[in-house]
């Protein structure tokens, strides 16, 4: 099943979303059409059962370079105000569905990710990078602060004081580099990225589900909670992934020898 918009394309195929920026000739950054269709498009994954994993990139040579400053500069006409509600109507809904979605997402980042499309790439599970891509945090060269979650998941993968210098200093933190700082979980060639984000993302939605959903939940939960708060979260998600229906699919394969099929649920 496929849908094309303007500029946003959505498919489902054996359980993975793939929802991809259509935006080549502007290096896939964010008018407002685009950031509309890119919040619905994410939005509907986390909400479609038949969904279980989903893989986000762009087409081109790009994978977001962030705001489209050109239309940027026309709302400004408008105030601040209603140009940077942008912030709240689009780009938080976003990530906040990216980083806490039931379900694994991964980045194919094929090209530049800037401003907030880097922070978009940080909100998911899994960065699969090309060698030819970089990050840029890019806001505070164009005199703005960190938007789209960059100031909660930048310094969560590279640490506060990394962090910090990336967003007070932007510059280009090509692939290697990005691998070496966990900005990126894995780096290969340019022409390999798709298939191998897509291989991924497929291995996810053929896993347990229920049991990814939790761990997800679980791993940013004691990210900011005491040890005690953490293990009382650990016990109220085990006892969700263990009333599964995968655990017991699980349970009875190994008791048998035999490789379990998840269903999901």
């Amino acid at each position: 099943m496929a849908d094309k918009t303007d500029n946003v394309l959505y498919e489902l195929a054996d359980g993975v979303a793939t929802v991809t920026l259509n935006r080549p000739d502007a290096m896939n950054s964010l008018d407002e059409p685009t950031k509309i269709a890119l919040r619905d498009a994410v939005l509907r994954a986390a909400e479609d059962p038949a969904v279980r994993a989903v893989l986000l990139t762009g087409s081109g040579r790009a994978f977001c370079a962030g705001q489209d400053l050109k239309a940027h500069i026309r709302q400004l006409e408008t105030g601040p105000e209603a140009t940077f509600a942008t912030v709240r109507e689009h780009y938080n809904p976003l990530v906040t569905a990216l980083a806490t979605m039931a379900k694994p997402v991964v980045a194919a980042v094929n090209g530049v990710a800037a401003g907030a499309g880097a922070a978009i790439a940080w909100a998911c599970d899994f960065r699969i990078m090309a060698d030819t891509a970089g990050f840029n945090t890019a806001f505070a060269g164009v005199a703005l602060t960190a938007d789209s979650g960059a100031s909660w998941t930048l310094p969560r993968l590279v640490g506060q004081a990394r962090a910090v210098e990336l967003l007070m200093l932007p510059r280009t933190v090509k692939a290697a580099e990005a691998l070496e700082l966990g900005l990126a979980n894995r780096v290969v060639p340019a022409d390999e990225v798709a298939g191998v984000a897509r291989e991924l993302a497929r291995r996810l939605a053929d896993g347990p589900t229920v049991a990814l959903a939790a761990l997800k939940e679980s791993v940013a939960f004691g990210a900011s909670h005491s040890l005690v708060d953490t293990l009382a979260k650990e016990d109220e998600l085990q006892l969700r992934a263990g009333g599964s229906e995968d655990h017991r699919i699980a349970v009875a394969a190994f008791v048998a020898k035999e490789k379990p099929t998840f269903v999901g649920r």
